[in-house]
């Protein structure tokens, strides 16, 4: 039964909105909800139309607020040279800005071309147990330009995505058997410093660049780990490159199957990540709008 009186209620607002514009006109004073046809009744019953719109009627803040989400969604891009390589402002940012909104987004981009994961994972070990003096200082450096672009927004982080391109060093040197625990360390080690256990991963898989491994003697396994991290590791995807390394890079100069992407693979790299993230965070929202309906 009280379902159908606001039902009723809420019928009646288009009319009582008709007579307040037939007023402003200079036409007589529709009848409204029964008060008669004079100036003080028409007063009155605007006065209840105003009401029963701020009772029953939903705001389009609010509206736009439910569907868009309260806060920034945070995407961190870092990796070695086919991250630096890639301009988030080509493809990137425009289509997680085009999903989210402009204002509820922050794109952090630090990559550095021909570096191992050491430089990001401080708990890094080699196979035989030795480590290296130094480790970690371009996880620091990334970290430093993350917390000050939380630091100028007002708003709350709602979600977090670390997009991660890199391996070929570790091809290179060898270390493709701890390439996978050792990028499950940096993401436990990035979840830790920001207090979040529900951050978002996507790794580019390296290219077929040396499917032979005769230049990068671990390229295969690195490829084989980041599948495999991605495949067992909750909320992580990885993104197909294979195709991205053949027409002409940067530079004007044709390339086939090169270590480096084309011109337009970046372009196309840039929106394969932000199609995965749009994709996560979308899926993580429907499943909690699912348990926030659930009896």
């Amino acid at each position: 039964m009280k379902s159908t009186n606001i039902r009723k209620k809420l019928f009646m607002i288009p009319v009582a909105i008709n007579a307040i514009t037939a007023t402003w006109s200079g036409m007589k004073t529709p009848f409204c909800f029964g008060l008669g046809r004079t100036r003080k009744s028409f007063v009155l019953g605007a006065f209840s139309i105003t009401v029963m719109m701020s009772v029953f009627a939903v705001s389009p803040s609010s509206v736009n607020a439910e569907s868009d989400g309260v806060g920034v969604n945070l995407f961190i891009l870092s990796g070695q040279s086919n991250m630096a390589g890639m301009k988030p402002e080509e493809s990137f940012t425009p289509a997680v800005e085009k999903a989210f909104g402009k204002e509820h987004v922050i794109v952090v981009k630090d990559a550095h071309g021909g570096q191992p994961i050491r430089r990001w994972y401080k708990d890094w070990t080699s196979a035989d147990g030795s480590r290296p003096a130094k480790t970690g200082d371009l996880y620091d450096r990334l970290m430093q330009k993350v917390k000050s672009e939380m630091k100028t927004g007002e708003s709350t982080i709602v979600t977090v995505t670390f997009v991660w391109m890199q391996g070929e060093r570790d091809a290179n040197e060898k270390h493709g058997e701890i390439y996978k625990s050792s990028l499950s360390g940096l993401f436990e080690q990035l979840a830790s410093d920001l207090g979040r256990k529900d951050l978002n991963f996507v790794v580019g898989r390296l290219s077929d660049f040396d499917m032979s491994n005769q230049k990068y003697p671990h390229w295969t396994l690195v490829r084989e780990q980041q599948v495999a991290l991605a495949e067992q590791t909750p909320n992580c995807v990885w993104v197909d490159t294979d195709d991205l390394n053949d027409g002409k890079n940067r530079g004007g100069k044709s390339i086939k199957n090169d270590l480096h992407y084309s011109a337009n693979g970046y372009v196309i790299l840039g929106q394969r990540f932000a199609d995965e993230a749009i994709r996560m965070i979308e899926s993580r929202k429907d499943q909690s709008v699912e348990k926030s309906v659930t009896p």
